[in-house]
Order: C-alpha cells, then sequence, then structure tokens
C-alpha cells in the first residue's frame, strides 16, 4: 500500500488526466455531433472541409493540453507562458473550416473561443475571456436563430448547446487544475521547509552542545598547561578530565545522530521518493501499511544510500522504490532506469558497504542489471536491530 505522498501525487496526476480527457471528450462530442449534421445535409466537399476542420482542432486541443500542463504556474517566467501562437492559429483556422463546412458562425466562433481558453493567459484573462466568449455565442446564436429559421432554429438545441458549453467547461476545468497545482506545490513547499527547519534544529543542537564541551576541554587543558611545573599530578588529573569530556562530546554527538536518523521508515522513503522527483525523476512509490515496525536503523541507512546512488550513477528518467514483508523478512527493492549513466552503478557506489550492513544482520543483497534498468533488492529478517 502507498504512502499518503505516494498517494496524493498519484491523485494529482490522475486529476489531470480526468481534466484532459474530459474536455478533449466534448470538444471531440461536439465536433462529430455537428460533422453528423454536415454528413446528413451537406455536400461531399463541405464534408471533407468539416473533417479536416475536426482532425486540425482536435489535434490543437491535445497539444496546448500538453503544452499547458507542462508550463509553470505564476508569473515568474513570462518566456515560458507565451501562448503558443501557431497551435492557436491551428485551432482557429480548424475552428473557422467547421464553421464553413456547417454553414454556422456559432460554429467556429465555438471552437475558435475553446481554443483561445486552452491557453495558460496570465491572471484574470482567461476569465475575461470566457464571459466575453459566453456573451459573443449568445449574440451569434440568436442572430444566426434568426437568419436560419426563427422557427425551428430555437427548436433544434442540442447542436449549438454543446458549442456553446465548450469555452466556459474548458476555463472551468483548467481553473480547478490550476488549483490542484497550486496545493501540490505548497505540499511540496512545506516538505522542504519542514527538512530546512530540521535541519536548523540538528545545526544549533550541534552547536550547543559541542560549544559546551570544546570550551570545558579548552579550560582544563589551560589549566593543566598552567599547573604542569608547579603540580605535575594535579595537571596530570586535569587532562584526564579533559579526556573524559571528550568522550562525553563524543557520546553527546553519536546520540544527538542517533537521534536525527530515527527517522520513521515510511517518512525515509517519502523523503527519498520528493528528492528523486526534484531531481526531475518520475517515482513510483510503495510501502506496506506496517512499514514503522520495520528496522529504520538498518533499512533507513540503505535507503538513504540507494538514493545517493541513483543521483550519482542513475542517469535515467524514472525509479521505483518499494517495501513489503514476505515470508518473515522485510523486502526493500530500489528500481531505476540507468539509460545515460554516467559510470556503472557498481563501481565505487558503495554497494559492498550495504553488503556489509546486511550481512551483519542476516540479511541478504542483490544487484541485478537487466537491459536499461537497475535493480537493488534488499531482505533483512523482521525483528532485528543493527
Amino acid at each position: 500500500m502507498s504512502t499518503p505522498t505516494a498517494a496524493y501525487a498519484r491523485d494529482v496526476r490522475v486529476t489531470w488526466w480526468y481534466t484532459a480527457s474530459s474536455i478533449l471528450f466534448l470538444h471531440v462530442f461536439a465536433a462529430l455531433i455537428w460533422s453528423l449534421a454536415v454528413f446528413v445535409g451537406g455536400t461531399p466537399a463541405a464534408l471533407v472541409l468539416n473533417l479536416a476542420g475536426v482532425a486540425g482542432s482536435t489535434a490543437s486541443a491535445v497539444l496546448l493540453l500538453v503544452r499547458y500542463r507542462r508550463e509553470p504556474l505564476g508569473d515568474a517566467d513570462d518566456t515560458a507562458r507565451r501562448p503558443a501562437w501557431p497551435l492557436v492559429a491551428l485551432g482557429i483556422a480548424a475552428a473557422a473550416a467547421m464553421g464553413v463546412s456547417a454553414g454556422s458562425v456559432l460554429l467556429g466562433v465555438g471552437f475558435g473561443a475553446q481554443t483561445l481558453c486552452l491557453v495558460r493567459w496570465p491572471g484574470g484573462v482567461r476569465l475575461r475571456l470566457a464571459v466575453l466568449s459566453i456573451v459573443v455565442i449568445v449574440v451569434v446564436w440568436f442572430v444566426e436563430a434568426i437568419r436560419v429559421n426563427p422557427q425551428g432554429y430555437i427548436a433544434v438545441f442540442t447542436l449549438p448547446f454543446f458549442v456553446a458549453l465548450l469555452p466556459v467547461l474548458t476555463a472551468t476545468s483548467l481553473w480547478w487544475w490550476d488549483i490542484v497545482r497550486e496545493l501540490d506545490r505548497a505540499r511540496r513547499a512545506e516538505g522542504r521547509l519542514a527538512a530546512a527547519q530540521e535541519r536548523l534544529r540538528l545545526a544549533g543542537d550541534l552547536h550547543d552542545l559541542q560549544g559546551h564541551h570544546l570550551q570545558v576541554i579548552a579550560l582544563q587543558l589551560e589549566l593543566a598547561e598552567k599547573m604542569m611545573t608547579r603540580d605535575p599530578e594535579a595537571a596530570v588529573e586535569q587532562v584526564r578530565a579533559a579526556r573524559v569530556s571528550v568522550d562525553d562530546a563524543r557520546r553527546g554527538t553519536r546520540d544527538l545522530a542517533a537521534r536525527f536518523r530515527g527517522v520513521p521508515l515510511p517518512d525515509e522513503l517519502a523523503n527519498a521518493a520528493d528528492l528523486l522527483r526534484a531531481a526531475g525523476l518520475t517515482v513510483e512509490l510503495l510501502v506496506d501499511t506496517a512499514a514503522d515496525r520495520a528496522p529504520a536503523d538498518v533499512l533507513g541507512p540503505i535507503v538513504r544510500e540507494s538514493t545517493t546512488n541513483v543521483l550519482k550513477h542513475g542517469g535515467g528518467i524514472s525509479a521505483s522504490l518499494s517495501l513489503s514483508r514476505h515470508e518473515g523478512a522485510w523486502v526493500l527493492v530500489v528500481d531505476n532506469d540507468s539509460r545515460g549513466a554516467a559510470s556503472p552503478v557498481g563501481d565505487g557506489a558503495g554497494l559492498s558497504g550495504i553488503a556489509e550492513r546486511v550481512g551483519a544482520v542476516g540479511g541478504t543483497m542483490d544487484a541485478t542489471r537487466l537491459d536499461d534498468r537497475f535493480r537493488l533488492t534488499v531482505r533483512v529478517p523482521e525483528g532485528v536491530s543493527a
């Protein structure tokens, strides 16, 4: 079962696919409805022109959605947020072709307005554009209804209704997706802030601890130096006291490091996945629901070492982390795409250290390469400790 972090990231991707597929479904459905009308009452040339317009409009919508998904949020990068004018021009030209083939200005205006709503405009522009498109569509609808057939045209409600909905639903769907992305970005920023605060807290604790002991040791050695000629025995006692202070400092540092490493294993894995994602990799994370009972003191350093290996030697675009129980043992699997690796993973990658750590507690390690994938599998008996 995946952790909340992995589940949340997967939900964000699912939300995008739901949003994009809904927009494209309504787009294709409305276009095919009009194509059917052209097929029934139009000429072969009009049908060909209509189908070409449908193909161009659909291609423009798909490419604009792909570009929308990849564009950054906010106003930090204005160059990345410039509209893709060739794609917009393709969509508007295709909408015009559909309108000409069907003899309907409303059809061309509706699909053209949807094309403009698929662009990530600066703040507030899409809202004004959607409102303006509603006004224009209503006016065109009314004028076209009177011009074509004042009695019968309005009764045929389905065709213009779907076209009128296109820009509005597109704008509101993408607005909702932007909110989801903002929430995801805020969650990631919160995680980075929490990590930074933890590092600052550790630095403060380490400074206080070492500062105290080093000051005491300095005073004891200074006193021993002054007493060396007058009272050698007392000087030796001060040196011994300084040595005890050194042992206390070492023990306190070790305890502090142990507390810092005492991160629950599910959190350790989630942090590793976030680090790999921050490096540009697509990461899949699967963690057993009882992973908090796994030996974190054994597997935690292995997770960190494996993550470092993927970053230093992976060279690919995807990775997966999983932790599960199988036949009385905890099984940690780190799998990554190793295409473009700068150096072989097995050379200087810390695998010998991992094998030694695992072997000390009766576990096993297996590192294999299959085509472009590298997989590290670690098995550790349940209930062991470093």
